[in-house]
């Protein structure tokens, strides 16, 4: 009998959806798109190629018509849907209800083209009663959100195939230019440039220690004034170290010192006490950029990773539907929290009336309802503590407190602040001042309380009960403490300070922020450092163009209009799909659209000046400029170059570190000759690191010299002759086996120290190899060892038989310990399933447990790696013969050389082109 066939996005959630519909329907699912325009070439089907626009995979002459092609990677799984929709009764289209979740919908309607009923089902939470809701109601396919959806998704392909070209021509191949992604890196990229700008100032402080007739115990205060003028502090200086409050006293080291003299053992005297009542209201329950924020401060959850694991609670059934902009919570979930709190904490923690939210963001509507915990009754932490790992129970945890805390009493006190003067003995006043809050009643605190940035001016009251002194009291001067402080450059973005930006500054939607973070991370725009966002020079360059050449399309407010624009497509409200896009494309009213902005532009940017950030000049006044070179950023002063090390924050390279990179050996220098050949050896710096060169190149005969790498423990600065002798040896024979006459070999490859033993077979010689533990083996091993290696089962590559450098600790995310261990490509992070490779910014030293989690959480999300497939018999022999008719080519052209080759370096680029 024909049943219906239900199709969600996710597999996680076809299985939960299926448990709750039973046997009587098919559930299956479409993992995520099934259709996109097309991502190459290869993609473009055989009708469209001749098309001028078929790259694009828009024709924008024929009213922004899409190319939509099912991807090579969904083509039998969309047979599979096919073959089920045959035997269906119904087709059910159960996707989420945002527009994703409505586009997936639409293209699954266009590409299955049903014969059967098509309904949609709607649901934001996946319980046994919203299922049934849902089934029992079903709707209409939003076309709105469709065109929503196709709208962004158009835009988003004309503005990186458009302006992405241009960045390979300007600055290097490989970049990519995208309508948020751009904006959230110069976001990054101007705080940098605020911190390189930054100059410290020094100002000093007093702090004292009093006691006082009916205090329990000593209080300390602050030196506020003196002489009633304001002791400066951070707040009081500018960024080029200026003091802005020309009134306030500037204490350096000596006047503070001095002054701890003229105070010490001096008696005080109450001036002031002033209370003024405390209140705080609960947070509104989560919305999508709130939940990463709070997942960001309080779990160190990267964006990607909260998502992820709000996904899984999803399609689990913890949760709401995550991705959400509103604030609202519906009368069952309030009832749901009241209920809670009177069960849990009384009736003097619950409010007389239900509280209400408003979004602050205008275009709220991704979805009905805040994140909170699923169902009619809400199942508390302590319920599901023993179905969810670690790090899905501290967030649902985190969501539970949010929502429940958001429907509680407020929490109430009083904040008392004294001040106290003390007089030193020729007449001077210095007022120092405490404060203190008390809190009476808890309120929503007993459950929850929000986080804030380190660098934010809205932190918590410190609670602190303070001595019941009045105006007048008396009061000792016990102890005082003179400190020096620097001021501290602005904060570098994190992650969820990141996403508080782009939303306050209305750039992008919620639920794409995790995907925009990953991206300028994957771009290699922005690298972590900590858990700091630092821009990459090649990020400056980038932005520097876009906002000389390109300034609209990085602007704030005109990215957040074009927001605003989608919207209104969404709503319905005036604004339609393709003449917006033909504004935005073409332009209008004699104002140029960003085909001919690009095509007008290209020839005026000047790519060395866009590839160049001032550092400033040395003492005779040469400039000193960082550039983004074709290998990377590199240093220029006059003719002087030097390479600037791939760790090193923007903000640190000072003049003085510049010229420190600049000066410092380049590793080119003669060791002496070869004992045995005579032949000059030179240590030099390559393009892959230092190595060793014994005599020069033969114009000749064509001949290249001997050259070896340095090893992994050794410096240029200090190679010795004999080193590089040794260094040279390599490939070195061992030995040869007795037991075949198998000579054995030791090298130094791409992959790392190796030995292989060849032996004569009636087949043709037959190689053998085994990995060695560590470098220095290359010049120490000998035949009987070499024997005993050879005997060793072989290990897959990578694999390796040394303990790890580090246990991290338990992966809150699986519940598995993670060794820190060192590999062939370096250090990396492993669970015993999962390995995950350390990135730039990260230290073996200072590495955590959080971050390994996050590089763990990150790898699992990409999936297993995709074997390359193996080449035909026929490939193979085409390959090479190309090989060997290119190999001869460039034996012939050995004669006509003028010099020798070298390892590559980005010194040797004039410019980065």
């Amino acid at each position: 009998m024909p049943q219906p066939l239900v199709i969600v996005e996710s597999p996680a959630k076809a299985v939960k959806l299926s448990e709750y519909l039973g046997d009587d329907y098919m559930v299956e699912s479409s993992i995520g798109h099934i259709r996109d325009l097309p991502r190459n070439a290869g993609d473009v089907p055989a009708a469209f190629k001749g098309e001028k626009w078929a790259r694009l995979g828009i024709d924008v002459d024929n009213g922004f018509k899409p190319l939509y092609v099912v991807s090579p990677d969904k083509k039998s799984h969309v047979r599979m849907l096919k073959t089920m929709l045959k035997d269906a009764s119904e087709l059910v289209l159960a996707t989420d209800k945002d527009r994703e979740g409505e586009a997936i919908a639409w293209h699954l309607l266009e590409e299955l083209n049903p014969r059967v009923p098509v309904k949609r089902m709607i649901f934001t939470e996946i319980t046994p009663e919203a299922i049934k809701r849902a089934i029992e109601n079903p709707t209409e396919l939003d076309r709105r959100l469709v065109d929503a959806q196709e709208c962004r998704r158009l835009l988003d392909r004309l503005f990186g195939y458009e302006v992405s070209p241009v960045l390979w021509k300007k600055v290097m191949r490989g970049l990519s230019a995208g309508r948020v992604q751009s904006v959230a890196t110069r976001i990054v990229v101007e705080r940098e440039r605020e911190r390189m700008a930054f100059r410290s100032a020094n100002y000093w402080d007093l702090t004292g220690t009093f006691t006082a007739a009916g205090a329990s115990k000593p209080f300390s205060a602050i030196l506020l004034e003196l002489d009633s003028k304001r002791i400066a502090a951070g707040r009081d200086f500018n960024r080029e170290a200026t003091l802005v409050k020309e009134d306030a006293v500037h204490l350096d080291e000596g006047q503070a010192m001095a002054l701890v003299g003229d105070l010490e053992g001096r008696s005080a005297k109450v001036k002031s006490r002033e209370a003024k009542p405390y209140r705080r209201r609960p947070a509104a329950p989560f919305i999508t950029s709130s939940y990463q924020q709070d997942a960001g401060r309080k779990l160190r959850l990267s964006s990607a990773q909260a998502m992820r694991v709000a996904q899984g609670l999803y399609e689990r059934g913890y949760i709401t539907y995550m991705r959400t902009d509103s604030v609202a919570l519906s009368e069952t979930a309030v009832a749901a929290a009241r209920n809670q709190i009177q069960d849990r904490f009384g009736n003097d923690f619950l409010p007389e009336a239900p509280r209400t939210y408003k979004s602050k963001s205008k275009n709220a509507q991704e979805a009905h309802e805040a994140i909170r915990p699923a169902g009619d009754r809400f199942r508390t932490p302590d319920e599901v503590s023993g179905e969810l790992s670690r790090q899905d129970f501290q967030v649902y945890e985190l969501i539970w407190q949010r929502t429940v805390a958001s429907q509680m009493t407020d929490a109430t006190g009083e904040t008392v602040t004294l001040r106290l003067d003390v007089e030193t003995e020729d007449g001077r006043v210095a007022t120092f001042s405490t404060s203190g809050t008390v809190i009476k009643h808890q309120g929503f605190l007993k459950v929850y309380r929000e986080s804030k940035d380190e660098d934010s001016s809205k932190q918590d009251p410190k609670e602190q009960t303070l001595p019941p002194l009045t105006e007048g009291d008396p009061a000792t001067l016990s102890g005082l403490e003179a400190a020096g402080h620097d001021t501290q450059p602005p904060a570098r973005f994190n992650e969820a300070s990141l996403v508080a930006k782009l939303e306050e500054l209305g750039v992008g939607r919620p639920s794409t922020f995790a995907s925009i973070i990953a991206t300028i991370q994957a771009r290699e725009y922005v690298w972590k450092k900590g858990t700091a966002l630092v821009p990459s020079f090649k990020a400056f360059a980038v932005i520097t163009l876009l906002e000389q050449h390109f300034p609209d399309l990085v602007d704030y407010a005109f990215t957040a209009r074009m927001e605003g624009d989608l919207d209104s497509i969404a709503e319905g409200t005036g604004v339609e799909t393709v003449p917006w896009l033909t504004d935005f494309y073409f332009g209008s009213n004699g104002k140029p659209g960003l085909k001919d902005k690009v095509n007008d532009r290209l020839g005026d940017i000047d790519a060395r000046a866009v590839n160049s950030i001032p550092i400033g000049a040395d003492e005779d006044g040469v400039a000193i400029v960082a550039r983004v070179g074709k290998y990377g950023p590199y240093l220029e002063r006059g003719e002087d170059r030097a390479s600037i090390p791939e760790d090193l924050a923007p903000d640190e390279l000072t003049v003085t570190k510049a010229l420190e990179l600049i000066e410092a050996p380049k590793g080119d220098r003669e060791l002496g000759q070869h004992p045995v050949t005579g032949a000059t050896i030179s240590v030099k710096a390559g393009r892959f690191g230092p190595y060793v060169q014994m005599g020069d190149f033969d114009e000749e005969t064509g001949e290249k010299p001997r050259t070896s790498s340095l090893f992994k423990d050794m410096e240029p600065e200090t190679l010795t002759l004999d080193d590089a002798v040794k260094l040279l040896s390599i490939p070195r024979v061992v030995g040869i086996d007795p037991a075949d006459n198998g000579e054995i070999v030791a090298h130094n490859g791409k992959f790392g120290p190796y030995i292989v033993k060849t032996t004569i077979t009636e087949d043709g010689p037959k190689n053998d190899s085994r990995s060695l533990e560590a470098e220095a083996e290359l010049l120490t091993i000998d035949l009987a060892r070499a024997i005993e290696v050879m005997a060793q089962p072989k290990r897959r590559r990578g694999q390796s038989t040394k303990g790890p450098l580090k246990i991290m600790g338990i992966d809150p995310a699986t519940d598995k310990e993670i060794q820190l261990k060192d590999g062939r490509f370096g250090p990396y992070v492993t669970d015993g399933e999962t390995n995950a490779s350390l990135r730039k910014g990260d230290d073996v030293e200072t590495l955590t447990l959080e971050r390994s989690s996050e590089l763990l959480s990150d790898r699992r999300a990409k999936g297993p790696a995709k074997k390359k497939k193996k080449a035909t018999k026929k490939k193979a022999a085409k390959k090479k013969a190309a090989k060997k008719k290119a190999a001869k080519k460039k034996a012939t052209k050995k004669k006509a050389a003028a010099k020798p080759v070298t390892p590559k370096s980005n010194l040797d680029e004039e410019t980065p082109f």
